[in-house]
C-alpha cells in the first residue's frame, strides 16, 4: 500500500513543480510564489497521500474481513499513525533543505561581501520553514484520512460500504486535483485525472492483492 500511496504522490509532486514554474513565469513579476508553495506542496501532497493511503487500507482490510468495525478501526488507526509520519518526515525534510539553503547563503556571502545583510535578509525570507510544512501536511493528510472514515462509518452493508469508499474518494481525489491546480495554475482537468487514476490503481491494487492473500490463507470472515 505503501509504495502505491508514494506512486500517487510522485504525480501529485509533478503537478505542484509545474505548478511553480508556471507561477513564476505569470503575467505579473512582483509576485513571489516561493513562500505559497512551501505549504502548498505540504498541504496538497499530505491531502491525497492521507486519502488514498486510509481508503486502500480500508479496502485492504475490507476485501479480508467485512466487519464494519475492523473495517473503520484500520482506517482510524492509518489515519493516526500517517499524520505524524507526514508531519515528522516533512519536518526533517524541510529541515534538511533549511540547512542545506543556509549554507549556500553563507557561501555565497564570502564570495559577494557587497550588501551582505540586505541580500541574506531577503533569501533567508525565502526559505523554507520546517514547522509550517509539517503542522500543514499533518493537518491535510487528516482531513484527507477523514473523508472515507466520515462517509462508510455507519454503513454496515458490506459491498455498499465498499462501493462508497471509492465513490467518495474518487471525488474527493478529483476535487484535491482541482484545488492543487486552481492555486498552482495548473490544468484542472490534466491534473485531476492523473490524481484520480493513480488512486484508483493504488485502491484497486490494495485490494486485489489482500483478497489474493486472504483467499490465499483462508483469511476471508
Amino acid at each position: 500500500m505503501a509504495s502505491n500511496a508514494a506512486c500517487v504522490n510522485n504525480l501529485v509532486a509533478g503537478e505542484v513543480v509545474v505548478a511553480a514554474k508556471m507561477s513564476e513565469e505569470d503575467g505579473n513579476n512582483n509576485v513571489d510564489y516561493s513562500q505559497r508553495g512551501q505549504w502548498l506542496r505540504a498541504a496538497v501532497l499530505g491531502a491525497n497521500d492521507g486519502l488514498v493511503s486510509v481508503a486502500s487500507l480500508m479496502m485492504g482490510v475490507g476485501a479480508v474481513k467485512r466487519d464494519s468495525k475492523a473495517m473503520l478501526l484500520a482506517g482510524l488507526v492509518g489515519c493516526i499513525a500517517g499524520a505524524c509520519s507526514m508531519a515528522l518526515g516533512e519536518y526533517v525534510s524541510v529541515s534538511t533543505q533549511y540547512e542545506v539553503e543556509v549554507g549556500q547563503i553563507k557561501r555565497d556571502m564570502m564570495i559577494m561581501m557587497e550588501n551582505k545583510n540586505e541580500m541574506e535578509k531577503k533569501r533567508r525570507s525565502l526559505l523554507p520553514n520546517p514547522l509550517h510544512a509539517a503542522l500543514a501536511s499533518a493537518l491535510s493528510f487528516t482531513v484527507g484520512a477523514v473523508i472515507p472514515l466520515v462517509f462508510t462509518a455507519f454503513v454496515r452493508d458490506y459491498r455498499l460500504r465498499l462501493g462508497l469508499c471509492v465513490v467518495v474518494s474518487s471525488l474527493s481525489l478529483v476535487g484535491f486535483g482541482c484545488l492543487g491546480a486552481e492555486l498552482g495554475h495548473t490544468h484542472k482537468v490534466k491534473s485531476s485525472i492523473r490524481i484520480l487514476i493513480g488512486g484508483l490503481l493504488s485502491m484497486a491494487i490494495t485490494f486485489g492483492l489482500t483478497k489474493l492473500v486472504g483467499f490465499s490463507a483462508n483469511l476471508e470472515l
